[in-house]
Formats: structure tokens, sequence, C-alpha cells
């Protein structure tokens, strides 16, 4: 049941994906971007993926409690992190730093728990243990060296985006087969 309605929402992890990729090649291609464009980048792309675990964790009844909670929880963190990075897009480049570190470690710690109980249903979960770990890494590496530069901060963000983005992308690519796989069985 699980891997079937993960199945029928690849594109949610898909669209995840782009998104992350597209943020990291924008910031990226303009390192040289002023902290509050950083700010507006960053915040558009939480806020799109927080509404999208928002929207999983909403949508799928059928789903163990833990799991929406944890899609839930991911999701309400994405939005309000966006929300913040709106609502005082003047913040200094340490307290942007400091609220991508705790998105990001809480984002990760999340992901790796979905992908345990995900085990249960799939093979090759590892797709969404990188991310999770990518996350967590992320945040401890903007957690240790909150001096550095805006330009250090941009470059780390943008590799970090594009990396998860990637993963993100493989395991929705990954959910598709499956689930073509587990339709082709059905009818055969």
């Amino acid at each position: 049941m699980l891997l079937e309605t993960l199945g029928q929402r690849w594109w949610l992890f898909t669209l995840r994906g782009a998104v992350a990729i597209l943020f990291g090649l924008m910031a990226l291609a303009w390192p040289d971007i002023t902290v509050l464009a950083l700010v507006i980048l960053w915040g558009a792309y939480t806020l799109v993926d927080g509404v999208t675990a928002l929207y999983i964790a909403i949508r799928h009844n059928e789903w163990p409690t833990a799991d929406r909670v944890m899609h839930g929880i991911l999701g309400a963190v994405g939005v309000v992190a966006g929300i913040v990075a709106f609502a005082w897009p003047g913040l200094t480049a340490g307290i942007l730093l400091l609220i991508i570190a705790i998105w990001a470690i809480i984002a990760g710690v999340l992901q790796i728990a979905a992908a345990i109980r995900l085990r249960k249903v799939i093979t090759n979960e590892w797709f969404y243990v990188v991310t999770g770990v990518l996350a967590v890494l992320l945040g401890i590496i903007l957690f240790a060296s909150p001096g550095t530069g805006a330009l250090a901060l941009i470059v780390t963000i943008g590799i970090f985006a594009i990396m998860w983005g990637v993963v993100l992308l493989l395991f929705s690519f990954r959910l598709r087969s499956l689930t073509t796989t587990s339709g082709a069985e059905r009818a055969g």
C-alpha cells in the first residue's frame, strides 16, 4: 500500500529535486549575489519544499501515522523557514546561516527516519538516506564555521542543493520504476 502510494506520487519527489537543483545552480551561477537575494532564493525553495511535504502528509491517509507526522513536521519547518526568510529578508548572514543549519539538520534527521521506515517496503532506500545525511552534514558544517563569508555560504549551499536534488530525482525515478514493475506484475 505504501509503495503504491509513494509510486503514484513519485512526481512530488521529482519536483522537490528539480527545485533544489535549480536553486543550487542559481546560487553557483551568481556567487556574488547579495545575502538578501540568497534569503529570497532560499525562502522560495524551502517554501515549495515545505508545501510539498505538507501535501504528502495531508493527502496520504492510508500511510502509517509516523510517516505522515514526519512529512508534516518536515513540511511545517520548511514553510516556517520560508516565511521567516520572506518576512525578514534583511537577515544578516550569521542569522541566515543558523536558520539554514537548523532547517538542514531537522530535515536531514526526518529524511533518515523516513528512509529507515521505507526499507520495509522498498529496496535501495539509500537514495533517501543520502539526502538526509547530506542535509545533516550541511547543518553541522554551517554550525561549525559560522564565521565564513557569504560567498562560501552561497557556494556550500549551492553544491548541497544540487546534490540533494540529484538524489531526490534518483529516488523519484526509482519509485516510478517500482510502481511500473508492480503494476506489470499485477497485470500479468
